[in-house]
């Protein structure tokens, strides 16, 4: 005689709840990330090792990379780090290298995009860096090899900021006059991967100034912003007819050799 197991709502539940569980302890219990490995027609994985036969300016610093994290999600194949994002290894060693036999995220940001879903969303956006369009690509701005894949970290000698100014050429100074966000990060500022409003502003007009520089009415046309009286004319009005920079008053954003104000 055999017997059937009734499958109620409670039942259901409590057997997805269990299931859950065993998967979430799956995950906690392996220290590198496991993904769906990416591929390259008629290649083999070779390990790690044999990366770095060639590739040791990459591999030696890797063990302190975020990225050393992941993992093709086969245990049979051994240390797979590099190949996780490059693709298996075995054509591009039986060929001595070359970058049509191996995923190249220079050449193209959907190895990025694989892990990193939200970022293609961003690019997506109205103002962004032109990674989509091929002409910059993430590892332009991201050493993917070493720390936590931000250049100007740990002990690099390079700042964050040194990274967006060895494009913005004209942002980096020195200045007399320093704005203070632009010690805080280009960032403070600026959304890199995409905003919707222009120049990657991670806010748009005035708003932009006044997260820092908190504004407050002292009198009918005068406004005490920053501690500072900005007296003799309505700002309410000229800051309807443009922004805190393009009011013609501080246009120099980034520092000014001429006025503490920054005034051009």
């Amino acid at each position: 005689m055999t017997s059937r197991i009734r499958w109620n709502k409670t039942s259901l539940i409590f057997g997805g709840i269990a299931l859950w569980g065993l998967v979430l302890i799956g995950c906690v219990s392996v220290n590198r990330a496991i993904l769906a490995p990416a591929k390259i027609a008629g290649a083999t994985y070779v390990g790690t090792k044999e990366c770095a036969q060639c590739h040791s300016d990459q591999t030696d610093h890797f063990k302190s990379a975020s990225h050393a994290k992941l993992a093709i999600a086969d245990p049979k194949l051994g240390d797979t780090g590099c190949e996780a994002c490059h693709g298996p290894g075995s054509l591009h060693v039986k060929a001595g290298g070359g970058r049509n036999n191996i995923v190249n995220p220079r050449k193209s940001p959907e190895a990025c995009f694989a892990c990193h879903l939200e970022k293609r969303g961003e690019f997506s956006l109205p103002h962004t860096h032109p990674v989509l369009a091929g002409k910059v690509s993430c590892v332009d701005c991201h050493d993917v090899h070493s720390g936590n894949a931000i250049k100007g970290t740990g002990a690099s000698l390079e700042s964050m900021n040194d990274t967006c100014t060895n494009c913005h050429i004209s942002q980096k100074g020195p200045f007399v006059f320093e704005h203070g966000a632009v010690k805080e990060g280009c960032v403070s500022c600026h959304s890199p991967h995409g905003s919707v409003n222009q120049k990657m502003l991670v806010a748009r007009d005035a708003n932009l100034c006044l997260r820092c520089h908190l504004e407050t009415q002292i009198a009918a046309g005068q406004i005490n912003a920053n501690a500072i009286n900005h007296g003799g004319t309505s700002h309410n009005s000229r800051l309807m007819s443009g922004t805190c920079w393009t009011a013609g008053c501080h246009e120099a954003v980034h520092g000014s050799n001429v006025n503490n104000h920054f005034r051009q």
